[in-house]
């Protein structure tokens, strides 16, 4: 038990310290490249609960394609230009004091809460028996999700075609 409390600890670091660096830096492009030990550390937090797929797919998707979108985005737009730019933020004690609240309030559930030790055998979710069921039990689902996602990448290439070519 010790060696998995030790790993928390660390995943837990390795999350939360470049998660403060993003909201706390004022170079968006180190914010930007800052996601991703936070996401990495939460795919690591994953692999400690045993969930083999849901952390591939932390790594590929959060830690892969949407840290090159969101660096895509900032380097196409004047936020990688450079500029300085003055950014005033008026909602401080606002974030503060709702921040509280929620960190009270958690507190409060955490404290309060019966947390069972369940003795036994996790269940096993791995990619098997999620591909399993979403091409059983969910297959309709799956499908009609996929049809969803293939009329929007059709409808913005409509969208982002020019004029006239």
């Amino acid at each position: 038990m010790r060696g998995e409390m030790a790993a928390f600890i660390l995943l837990a670091a390795v999350t939360v310290i470049p998660a403060i660096v993003v909201v706390t830096s004022r170079n968006i492009v180190r914010a930007a490249l800052s996601l991703v030990p936070a996401f990495l550390g939460v795919s690591g937090l994953y692999v400690l609960l045993q969930a083999e797929f849901v952390t591939a797919i932390q790594i590929l998707i959060y830690a892969g394609a949407i840290t090159v979108l969101i660096l895509f985005v900032i380097m196409l737009t004047a936020g990688g230009t450079g500029l300085p730019l003055r950014q005033v933020n008026e909602q401080v004690p606002l974030g503060i004091a709702v921040a509280g609240a929620l960190a009270g309030g958690l507190l409060f559930v955490l404290l309060r809460a019966p947390w069972p030790v369940v003795s036994g055998e996790m269940p096993r979710y791995n990619a098997k028996a999620i591909g399993t069921a979403l091409l059983t039990n969910y297959v309709l689902i799956f499908e009609v999700t996929s049809l969803v996602l293939l009329v929007s990448l059709i409808g913005a290439i409509i969208i982002a075609r020019k004029e006239g070519s």
